[in-house]
């Protein structure tokens, strides 16, 4: 048993690290204590029944509603408006600033379009540092920009622009997928890690593991169906349709697919609790 230990524990460590990884790209954030505490897989010692005034110091602020959660963890307005800035910056100047509209020579509506676009991100990363707010985010993003605006003033075309993040919900996607056929569902991981206090304890709740199984096969078809619709834009050309199905369809698929696994796991989790008070109820009496 000590022999086999290790291994273990060092190939789950790789897992969460990828995980992690994944859960940053993804944006998936925790359902954190209100599924943990309505799931009863992993509980907090209960009070005393006698003193429920007592105040302690670990004392936590009233949660917020799911669909709270839910707002905040995909940055609300502000995170919306932040992402897609950019991007439109990018696909206005371009339009605007070309031979159908301002009459400027292609690759000079690109470089102003590029200017705009790497600027915007640029002003957007400052704000939130001069307001001591995190950045990281916005670091992220200027990345993707940047390389972008490389590819696209290297070729000359608008619509490379958008390759990298099309490539890169691909891949997401493929290492979502082999997570599944490895039978590792990485949805799981990312719940583990995220909300169930770093425990991978789900591997031995049947049920939990299917869920986590089926909910990753859906995220690979979510970021399929984004990546998707826009490669076929990238393929045919459509540059500015590229940047418009980017900020107006992507957001809402992304949007309903966390929504989604959001209510699955509550469901799961809260059916089981109530499943183990009918079962220990009997004996409390």
């Amino acid at each position: 048993m000590n022999g086999s230990e290790p291994r273990h524990a060092a190939h789950e460590s790789v897992e969460e690290r990828i995980a992690e990884e994944l859960v940053e790209e993804l944006d998936l954030k925790p359902l954190a204590d209100e599924i943990i505490e309505e799931s009863g897989l992993n509980p907090k010692p209960a009070p005393a029944a006698a003193a429920p005034a007592e105040k302690k110091d670990d004392d936590e602020e009233p949660l917020p509603s799911m669909s709270e959660q839910i707002a905040e963890q995909l940055g609300g307005v502000r995170g919306l408006i932040e992402s897609s800035l950019p991007v439109l910056a990018f696909v206005m100047l371009n339009v605007l600033l070309g031979e159908s509209v301002a009459g400027l020579e292609k690759r000079q509506a690109l470089l102003w379009a590029i200017i705009g676009s790497v600027g915007t991100a640029v002003a957007i990363g400052g704000f939130r540092l001069a307001r001591k707010q995190p950045v990281r985010h916005a670091v992220n993003g200027l990345f993707g920009i940047a390389l972008g605006a490389w590819l696209a003033w290297r070729t000359g075309d608008a619509k490379n622009f958008y390759l990298p993040g099309i490539l890169l919900t691909f891949g997401q996607a493929a290492v979502l997928l082999l997570s599944v056929v490895f039978r590792k569902p990485l949805i799981g991981y990312a719940w583990g890690i995220m909300a169930n206090r770093g425990h991978q304890d789900w591997f031995g709740n049947a049920r939990l593991f299917r869920t986590f199984q089926w909910l990753t096969l859906l995220w690979v078809a979510s970021l399929c169906v984004r990546a998707g619709i826009q490669y076929y834009l990238y393929a045919i050309n459509e540059a500015n349709a590229l940047g418009i199905v980017r900020i107006l369809v992507s957001w809402p698929i992304y949007a309903g697919t966390f929504a989604f696994t959001a209510w699955a796991i509550h469901r799961v989790t809260s059916a089981q609790k109530r499943e183990a008070l009918g079962e220990t109820a009997p004996l409390g009496g």
